[in-house]
């Protein structure tokens, strides 16, 4: 209740309290100049036999243009001081405007404004946090799109040597077409995920079994699991859905992806889906190297990606394009991990 009353009464408070200061200083000025200039015989505040209507009219007037005067210098002059905490804000929203997310406000003793301040700073460390996204995604994306054009234009060169061996142009040709495809994934991945963030309702929907679409999901990716000997235990019931079908197996894909490159070797990976009620649930859960808070507080940023190192190759494309699909769909998708044990993830559709 004390909190509630703080939160929400303090600057109402302040406000009376304010022209309440200015009504009372107002009046006791008026008071003490009144005073000073009937001393003075400028005007008589004790009306008199002797006074004509003329000079009383005069005294009225000129102790209401006193009042005036005295209450609009009294809130001009206080009014300066009551609006810093608002012009300290604006100040800070010109230079987050400027590009500068740095910024900070620190507004005490009225529980509103510390309110503002907080959500103000909130803001600014999410919009630097954006930036800093966008920022090393550019990198990223300049580097990883640069590293295959160059390497192509390299063994390209090189075959044009007509004394190369033929093993040693079969070889070109390898990296030449491996290359090739890295910068084909890479332009598939950013058209997927543009074309599916301007889209507000999948067409094109169908009724199919979801438990097959993941088996035939597990299949295409057998080498990549097969390569890193994980084993895959599977628990699915038999699921009939009905939505887009090309579209939901992105989900399958990206996610399956994602467990492989981070378990570790030998490992496992378990896949179930079940069904209770109105809800369908698919979890995928590996035994890898896990996530700490920060990674999964922006793990659906696009362009974000958690292996810092790069070690694991990655455009931190595959999980927004997977929550933008489940958005599309009207589901959901939770997220559990702890550092070097592992991650869960787990989606829910409604039949």
């Amino acid at each position: 209740m004390k909190n509630f009353f703080y939160k929400r009464i303090s600057l109402t408070i302040t406000l009376v309290m304010f022209v309440f200061g200015v009504l009372v200083s107002t009046f006791l000025l008026l008071i003490g100049g009144g005073i000073i200039l009937q001393y003075f015989g400028i005007i008589s505040l004790a009306p008199s036999p002797s006074q004509g209507l003329g000079e009383r009219l005069f005294s009225i007037l000129f102790l209401f243009g006193l009042c005036v005067l005295i209450g609009t210098s009294l809130t001009a002059f206080l009014s300066k001081k009551a609006l810093n905490p608002i012009r300290k804000v604006i100040d800070s929203i010109h230079k987050v405007a400027d590009g500068d997310f740095s910024v900070k406000v620190n507004l005490k003793g009225i529980g509103e404004l510390e309110e503002l301040s907080e959500s103000f700073n909130k803001m600014t460390k999410e919009l630097a946090s954006i930036e800093t996204l966008r920022s090393d995604f550019i990198n990223n994306f300049s580097h990883e799109f640069k590293t295959p054009i160059v390497s192509i234009r390299g063994f390209a060169k090189i075959l044009k040597d007509d004394l190369l061996a033929e093993k040693e142009k079969q070889e070109y040709l390898n990296i030449i077409i491996k290359e090739s495809e890295r910068l084909a994934a890479l332009s598939t991945n950013v058209l997927i995920l543009a074309k599916y963030e301007n889209v507000e309702i999948l067409m094109d929907k169908n009724s199919f079994r979801l438990d097959e679409q993941i088996r035939r999901t597990i299949i295409l990716m057998e080498p990549k699991w097969a390569d890193k000997a994980l084993t895959i235990n599977l628990e699915l019931e038999e699921v009939t859905y009905n939505g887009n079908e090309e579209v939901i197996q992105q989900i399958w894909i990206n996610l399956l992806d994602n467990a492989i490159k981070f378990s570790h070797k030998d490992s496992s990976i378990e896949i179930t889906l079940t069904t209770f009620n109105t809800h369908i649930y698919f979890s995928i859960e590996d035994y890898g190297i896990g996530m700490d808070e920060y990674t999964q507080a922006h793990l659906f940023d696009k362009f974000f990606q958690g292996d810092s190192s790069h070690t694991k190759k990655g455009y931190g494309l595959g999980l927004p394009l997977v929550k933008r699909i489940i958005e599309l769909c009207s589901g959901n998708i939770i997220v559990q991990s702890e550092r070097d044990r592992g991650s869960k993830f787990i989606v829910v559709f409604y039949k």
